[in-house]
């Protein structure tokens, strides 16, 4: 039922039920694709040392002093080794730019057969001015000319990260974030303090805690102590025992300070945190949190509303309202089925009498909207000359079984199985028989039965057409059989290798064709 609906709402311009990527993003996406100097988020190609040269960095990324002057950082060429290739290494400005922080390079790096080592003299430039650390980028590329491609391909590291670190301050060290939550069964509550604005020579910090609704010795093991941070170190962790009881109880919490900081660092913005420790022993709260969730998040993938005016908003509106993401198909087929979906929110919304309102009503406008479309069928069969059951196997049945057919289409591509795809056409085909003859034979049955009168209905050509169609299912479901025990088919019932699957596309359509040419032509007495 899912995808029948976001099948009719696709066809009509309604608002969809999967949830789709904005064209905002889709626009940062494509930038990130497109731009020159933005490495690449699409697949990374297949690495083949034996037939090529593999050229990358040694290391993705380092950190070097502003005052280091000049530094060498080593390109590394693994796989092939006994032919000559070369690379362009070019710069790419971060937060650090060319020329203020660093000495722009764009060369190209030559490997002599044997040689798997080339080394890129990189310059940074020192001033007085004190600055936060800043990054710049070193990318290895192919080169344009085809030739010089042959025989070589970038490897895994192929842009590398080069930190500045200030040296004209030690930095401030303060914590990462104001709180922290972990759970009764941890073990270890880990903080990390962080040191920012510098990395220059040896600094300490103590830290304590403070008890709160959490206390010390009963729900943790607080204390005091001092943590040290070497030259060029950045983050260093703080570990508080955590006290599991197995008892359930409230959720509790203590904070951590930083103070008296030695070396020349100063405090950051940040030196008090809290740490919350959350009861995980009541399993049945646990679950009620995680349903509260799952039923708060799945609200916006609800395909019905609870109110009339909600079901009248997303009839009135292209897409259901949300137009960012509307297509011009979306507006075509909204104005051109507007007058339906008008008629349609006027059912009552699932939410009155438990839904079984809405599900009467429901049945009552489709069977006049199908009677509609029969008597549409048969007057236009009529003009064009093509007997009833004729009309019935073709129009008809083309008419009802189009939201299933995109329906099964949506659920192919979107489900790991084929289950709901074959089920979905399968299942609707036995719905429209059973309530399409049966109600209507079982309505007039009664009637006949109560003014006392004979209800006949003449078998025609329905013997021969229920045969054919019986012995065309059987061929269908045993190809569908095949198709998941054969390899060739990729031992499935849907998709699989481009040939074989299109095979399988002629062959059902044939099917199809038999049975309408079959049917066709017995009932014009051809046979």
């Amino acid at each position: 039922m899912w995808y029948r609906v976001g099948a009719v709402r696709s066809m009509t311009g309604g608002r969809k039920t999967q949830p789709q990527l904005s064209y905002k993003l889709k626009e940062v996406y494509s930038a990130m694709n497109e731009h020159p100097e933005a490495p690449t988020v699409g697949e990374v190609p297949k690495v083949i040392p034996s037939k090529n040269a593999i050229i990358d960095f040694h290391s993705g990324s380092c950190a070097v002093m502003e005052n280091i002057g000049k530094f060498e950082v080593a390109i590394c060429r693994s796989g092939r080794t006994d032919n000559e290739v070369s690379v362009r290494v070019e710069t790419i400005d971060g937060t650090a730019t060319e020329e203020q922080d660093y000495v722009a390079i764009n060369e190209v790096i030559t490997f002599k057969p044997g040689e798997t080592e080339k080394f890129v003299e990189v310059e940074i430039i020192n001033d007085n001015q004190w600055e936060p650390d800043e990054e710049f980028f070193l990318k290895i590329s192919l080169l344009l000319d085809q030739e010089k491609r042959d025989g070589v391909q970038l490897g895994r590291i192929s842009i590398m990260e080069i930190t500045i670190l200030n040296d004209d301050e030690p930095g401030m060290v303060m914590f990462q974030k104001r709180g922290f939550l972990v759970k009764e069964s941890v073990g270890n509550a880990v903080i990390p303090v962080v040191r920012k604005n510098g990395a220059d020579g040896e600094i300490s910090v103590k830290w304590r805690t403070v008890d709160k609704s959490a206390i010390s010795g009963h729900d943790y093991q607080g204390g005091e102590g001092t943590l040290v941070f070497k030259h060029t170190e950045i983050v260093q962790n703080i570990e508080i025992p955590i006290i599991d009881d197995m008892a359930p109880e409230k959720d509790e919490h203590f904070e951590v300070e930083l103070f008296d900081p030695e070396g020349g660092a100063k405090l950051g913005q940040i030196n008090r945190t809290a740490v919350t420790i959350t009861n995980d022993d009541d399993f049945n709260n646990v679950l009620s949190n995680m349903m509260m969730m799952t039923n708060a998040n799945l609200h916006s993938l609800q395909v019905h509303h609870e109110t009339y005016i909600g079901q009248i908003k997303d009839a009135l509106n292209v897409n259901g309202g949300d137009l960012e993401n509307a297509s011009g198909m979306d507006y075509f087929m909204h104005f051109l089925t507007f007058g339906w979906k008008i008629i349609f929110a006027l059912v009552p919304p699932p939410s009155i009498l438990g839904g079984w309102l809405c599900f009467f009503v429901s049945l009552a406008v489709i069977g006049v909207l199908t009677a509609i479309i029969g008597d549409l069928a048969a007057i236009f069969g009529c003009l064009v000359g093509l007997r009833d059951s004729v009309t019935a196997i073709t129009f008809v049945a083309l008419g009802t079984s189009l939201p299933d057919t995109f329906a099964s289409k949506t659920a192919a591509v979107q489900e790991k199985y084929a289950d709901n795809a074959v089920g979905n056409v399968t299942g609707s085909n036995s719905v429209n028989v059973f309530l399409g003859l049966g109600a209507p034979w079982f309505i007039a049955a009664v009637y006949h039965l109560c003014v006392g009168t004979k209800f006949v209905v003449k078998a025609g050509n329905l013997g021969f057409s229920v045969g054919l169609f019986s012995g065309l299912c059987v061929a269908a479901l045993t190809f569908l059989m095949a198709r998941r025990i054969l390899g060739t088919f990729g031992k499935a019932e849907l998709g699989g290798p481009t040939i074989p699957k299109y095979i399988s596309f002629v062959f059902l359509i044939i099917l199809w064709l038999i049975y309408v040419v079959c049917v066709s032509f017995q009932a014009y007495e051809y046979f």
